[in-house]
């Protein structure tokens, strides 16, 4: 996946862990962080399945209910959730992803590539211990 690219889902997921990392012990649920984030509850829980699946959050039943993080916030950074969420990130010979260009070599390439290396350095290094 190309990091230029985010998803609606890769935002939610972002932004929803890292409200959950800021508010620990409290537990959060899709309800309450998709009315926090003016997101569709519905698409919100399909992206806490997968992040709950690769192991980043567990579900907790009950009256105080809600997810909590699996791993330590300093453990967790941006790029371990696009990866979830998107897939590995991967370089591209074409940053818009085409197969076909009018020139011999892509004229955007250089620049979406140093582009996309900040961005992953970035996301790399934000860590949802950043959120308190």
């Amino acid at each position: 996946m190309n990091l230029l690219n985010m998803s609606e889902g890769a935002y939610l997921a972002m932004h929803s862990l890292a409200l959950v990392a800021a508010r620990q012990p409290e537990r959060l649920t899709v309800k309450q962080l998709a009315q926090e984030l003016e997101a569709s509850q519905a698409h919100l829980a399909k992206v806490f399945q997968k992040l709950s699946k690769a192991g980043l959050v567990t579900s907790v039943r009950g009256p105080s209910g809600g997810f909590i993080l699996d791993r330590e916030p300093e453990d967790i950074s941006f790029l371990d959730i696009y990866e979830i969420i998107e897939g590995k990130v991967e370089k591209s010979d074409c940053p818009l992803g085409k197969s076909h260009c009018a020139f011999d070599s892509c004229i955007l390439t250089d620049d979406f590539n140093r582009i996309a290396d900040d961005l992953y350095n970035m996301y790399e290094h934000i860590k949802l211990s950043n959120f308190k």
